[in-house]
C-alpha cells in the first residue's frame, strides 16, 4: 500500500462510520433480487419492493419460479418497470434451481475467477452485482465498484480520469492489500463520502476531510480563484 493510499484510508476511517449491512447481502440470490429492483428506481422504492417480496415469501429462489408472473409484478410494481423486473427474476430463479439446486453460495466456494466467471452468466448480471455478490457474501477479495466509488476514486487520483470498470477496480486492489474485510471498508467508505461530499454535480470540497489529499479539490480552488480574479477585473473595469 502506498503511503497516500494509506493516509487516504485512514482518513476515511476516522471520518465515516462503516455502516452495518442488512442480512440479505448473506444470500447471493437476494443480493440479484434487490440489483434487479434497484434498477431505474430509489433507494425508498427498491426498500418498498423488497418489503412486498419479503412479506410474500418471494425471496428464495423456489418461491418465486412457483409464483405467478401477476404476483411478482403486483409486489414490484412500486419500483417501477415491474414486467421487466418480474421477468427478470423468473429468469434468475430458473437458472439457479436448475444449475445451482437453489443454491448460489455453491459458486462461492470456486476459485475467484471462475466463480466471477459464472456469475457472468447469470441472466442481468453485470461486473458490479457479480463483484459485490462475490466480496459481501463470499468476502472474496474484490472492490466492486458502483458509480459513487467510481467518481471517488477518479477524484482522489486512485484510478485513471478516463478509467472504465476494470481498470478501475484494478487500481484500487493493485494499491491495498488483498483483504477482503479492508476492501469491504474501502468500498463502503468511499460511497459515504461520495453521498456525503464528493458529490456527483457539485462536491463540496471546502468541507472534505480528504480535500488536503485531493487533487480535484486543489483544482477547484484554483478554479474558483481564476474566476475571481476575472470577476474583480471585470467590476475595476
Amino acid at each position: 500500500m502506498t503511503s497516500r493510499a494509506s493516509e487516504i484510508y485512514r482518513v476515511l476511517k476516522e471520518n465515516f462510520e462503516r455502516p452495518v449491512l442488512p442480512s440479505l447481502f448473506k444470500d447471493p440470490f437476494q443480493v440479484l433480487v434487490i440489483t434487479v429492483i434497484s434498477q431505474n428506481t430509489n433507494d425508498l422504492n427498491t426498500e418498498r419492493a423488497y418489503r412486498n417480496l419479503e412479506e410474500r415469501g418471494l425471496l428464495s429462489p423456489e418461491a418465486v419460479l412457483k409464483a405467478s408472473v401477476e404476483e411478482l409484478e403486483d409486489a414490484l410494481r412500486v419500483a417501477g418497470l415491474y414486467r421487466n423486473k418480474a421477468r427478470r427474476l423468473k429468469e434468475l430463479a430458473e437458472v439457479t434451481m436448475e444449475e445451482y439446486g437453489g443454491d448460489l453460495s455453491k459458486l462461492l466456494e470456486l476459485p475467484l475467477e471462475e466463480a466471477r466467471r459464472r456469475l457472468l452468466e447469470l441472466p442481468g448480471v453485470g461486473y458490479k452485482t457479480a463483484d459485490v455478490v462475490l466480496l459481501f457474501c463470499g468476502r472474496r477479495p474484490v472492490i466492486p465498484v458502483d458509480t459513487h466509488v467510481n467518481r471517488t476514486a477518479k477524484r482522489l487520483g486512485l484510478a485513471s480520469p478516463r478509467a472504465g470498470y476494470e481498470e478501475v477496480r484494478l487500481s484500487l486492489q493493485s494499491l491495498y492489500p488483498s483483504d477482503p474485510e479492508l476492501y469491504l471498508d474501502l468500498h463502503l467508505l468511499l460511497i459515504s463520502l461520495g453521498r456525503k461530499y464528493c458529490k456527483a454535480g457539485r462536491p463540496l470540497c471546502d468541507r472534505c476531510p480528504l480535500s488536503h489529499l485531493c487533487p480535484s479539490a486543489s483544482s477547484e480552488r484554483s478554479s474558483f480563484k481564476d474566476v475571481g480574479a476575472v470577476s474583480r477585473r471585470g467590476s475595476a473595469q
